[in-house]
């Protein structure tokens, strides 16, 4: 099987472990994307777009996806056919030498904090309107070299890729809590993607998926895409079982500038299959309000 990914570091950790998990014959076939030439492409799909054209012109078999990057509508012909068990969802506080801080309320006034995220950001401006919030790019390890020269008292960074590179969390950071700081839809999930008619390879990787994973996923997938939600919106969404073995779906919209935010939180009703409990807490956020804040002018961070 060849397994299409991009070169990035925590890309290719996720491939390789994808491999593992497939055992046999595989191959990795390394894709540029349009988001490895130019960081600040405006669109959530320069992540994918090149990778999904080598899966339909059959240069690869499967690609191994950040799930919080695929685009909750996808070219005709291929599907997400696999998700693995999924990494700690969560978002880390790493903070500089020097600064003490385990929780955002604890940084200092005015701290200068980095995100490429607009969720992140936002969420951020909601807690603490004095921190001065500075957009960072690049990988990994780029942003934490970043926070190393002492420009910014903190960044925040996803805990699944922390630990898919083999960070230890105590080390770097302080995860924080999901409730409040609401991940990415998808965060912390890897979305394996291949031809629709491609029945052998569709069989392999659904054999890898995790069902709680795949219905997380789904639930959060489906709550962004009923939003109508994009890569220039503050949006977070988290699936959890819980009980009876239900899904939990906690959804958070906020505006640009973190002034006002539009939350809710649901639980499936019986029999409710993950997609409709998505839909549904997505009907809910837009009836509360989640419309204006979408609308509204996003900051330069994407």
């Amino acid at each position: 099987m060849r397994i299409g990914t991009r070169a990035s570091p925590l890309a290719l950790a996720q491939a390789h472990h994808v491999a593992s998990l497939l055992g046999g014959d595989v191959e990795l076939v390394e894709v540029t994307t349009t988001g490895d030439r130019d960081r600040a492409a405006p669109d959530k799909e320069k992540w994918v777009k090149e990778l999904e054209l080598a899966l339909l012109d059959g240069r690869v078999d499967a690609c191994v996806h950040s799930a919080k990057d695929v685009p909750t509508t996808l070219p005709d012909g291929l599907v997400i056919a696999g998700v693995p068990a999924r990494e700690d969802p969560r978002d880390v506080l790493c903070t500089a030498r020097g600064v003490v801080a385990g929780t955002v309320e604890e940084l200092p006034p005015g701290a200068r904090v980095g995100t490429s995220s607009l969720r992140r950001a936002a969420l951020l401006r909601a807690a603490r309107p004095d921190l001065e919030i500075v957009e960072i790019r690049g990988n990994v390890g780029t942003r934490l070299a970043l926070l190393e020269r002492g420009d910014l008292a903190a960044i925040v960074l996803a805990a699944a890729g922390l630990r898919r590179l083999g960070h230890d969390l105590d080390a770097v950071g302080t995860p924080l809590p999901a409730r409040t700081f609401v991940p990415a839809a998808g965060q912390g999930s890897l979305a394996l993607e291949c031809r629709a008619d491609d029945t052998a390879t569709r069989a392999a990787l659904d054999a890898l998926s995790d069902r709680d994973a795949h219905d997380t996923l789904a639930a959060e997938r489906e709550a962004v895409r009923t939003l109508g939600a994009d890569c220039h919106s503050a949006v977070g969404a988290r699936a959890v079982r819980g009980d009876e073995d239900r899904l939990e779906l906690h959804g958070w919209v906020g505006a640009p500038d973190g002034s006002a935010v539009v939350t809710d939180v649901l639980q499936a009703g019986p029999g409710e299959l993950p997609a409709d409990l998505g839909r549904r807490l997505g009907e809910r956020l837009l009836a509360a309000g989640a419309r204006a804040l979408l609308d509204q002018t996003p900051e330069v961070l994407s």
